[in-house]
């Protein structure tokens, strides 16, 4: 008999009229918030402007929705398209069913379409984001908790979820809640990007890489404990192949980035510094303006002044210039009288 365990919700959607509140997209819709809200804080802190990372994400949220939905329907295909089931409820991405690795390649096409539109590098903007996307996803895991699924093997653990669900398979009883594991996970890896970004000033797109690979690792032993249907590999579930062999690319990008583009980039974003950036890069524009216009009257009086001094020495230079011409005009003339004089007294005495 379980002594403690997590009880699931009885049902993962409730109804204000006819309107339907799903538990699962209210988790991605918060998480998406808080990686736009902690990612745009980054961005402002590397000398970005706020409100590009939400601009950008404008491109990035539908394009990871998208991609995290193909990557799902793709890889377990036979939920849609087998005998009995409806091709219709692929486009039910309400009722669960988003691949992480769908979502972080095609999201990172969105906010690469994003990046080029204002002229940002996209491993900065990846850089800033790393962290908000961690924490998003471990949000979004608790979706997985309203829905009954993605959970472990049989266990009478205190932290037991209880899935009381039996459609789809589903056998009641108390599992692993892997969704919780992977939820704390993804906060400790959120915690580990931004304690390495302020420690080594991490750029060129290495503290996202940090993310991919902690996640990656974090994910490999998760998902070997959980139990739902999933295409096998060797013996290996298809996303433990998966996180693998991006968790290897992540490593391999973080010693060639480190080595090729060493510190962190100097401008994240064109024309911040020309005081188009945040309210407090506006300020300090502001000051320095009001400080140059105070300054320009005294500027203007010293210029005169110098001007002044500089005439009234040169009309000085003329002036001994001429003494100095008359003088030796004198002293010529009287040495060919002096001489004409001494010839003349010469011949008289003689």
């Amino acid at each position: 008999m379980e002594l403690a365990y997590i009880p699931s919700p009885s049902r993962g959607v409730l109804y204000l009229g006819p309107v339907p509140l799903r538990g699962y997209a209210f988790c991605i819709i918060i998480g998406v918030f808080v990686a736009v809200w902690l990612g745009n804080k980054r961005w402002v802190a590397r000398g970005g402007r706020a409100g590009t990372v939400a601009d950008i994400a404008v491109w990035a949220v539908p394009f990871g929705l998208i991609g995290g939905r193909l990557y799902h329907v793709i890889t377990d295909y036979e939920l849609y398209f087998s005998e009995g089931r409806d091709w219709v409820d692929a486009f039910k991405v309400w009722e669960g069913g988003l691949g992480i690795w769908g979502a972080i390649a095609l999201g990172a096409v969105g906010a690469w379409i994003g990046c080029r539109l204002r002229g940002i590098p996209l491993p900065a903007y990846a850089d800033a984001v790393a962290p908000g996307i961690a924490l998003a996803q471990a949000i979004g895991r608790w979706g997985n908790w309203f829905n009954q699924e993605l959970y472990g093997k049989p266990t009478d653990l205190p932290w037991a979820v209880e899935i009381t669900s039996s459609t789809d398979g589903r056998v009641p009883g108390t599992y692993h809640p892997t969704f919780l594991y992977e939820s704390l996970w993804c906060i400790g890896v959120a915690v580990l990007v931004i304690w390495a970004d302020r420690r080594f000033k991490l750029g060129h797109g290495r503290a996202f890489a940090l993310y991919v690979a902690s996640y990656c690792a974090g994910r490999f032993w998760i998902e070997y404990m959980r139990v739902d249907e999933a295409h096998h590999i060797l013996g290996l579930r298809l996303n433990n192949w998966t996180a693998l062999f991006v968790f290897i690319l992540a490593v391999i990008y973080i010693v060639l980035s480190a080595r090729k583009r060493p510190g962190r980039e100097e401008v994240v974003e064109p024309g911040v510094s020309d005081g188009d950036g945040d309210e407090g890069a506006a300020a300090v524009d502001l000051e320095k303006d009001e400080d140059s216009e105070s300054a320009e009257p005294s500027g203007k009086a010293d210029a005169k002044e110098e001007k002044d001094a500089e005439a009234s020495d040169a009309v000085a230079e003329k002036k001994s210039d001429a003494v100095a011409e008359k003088k030796s005009d004198a002293v010529a003339e009287k040495k060919p009288d002096s001489v004409a004089e001494k010839k003349t007294e010469s011949a008289e005495k003689s």
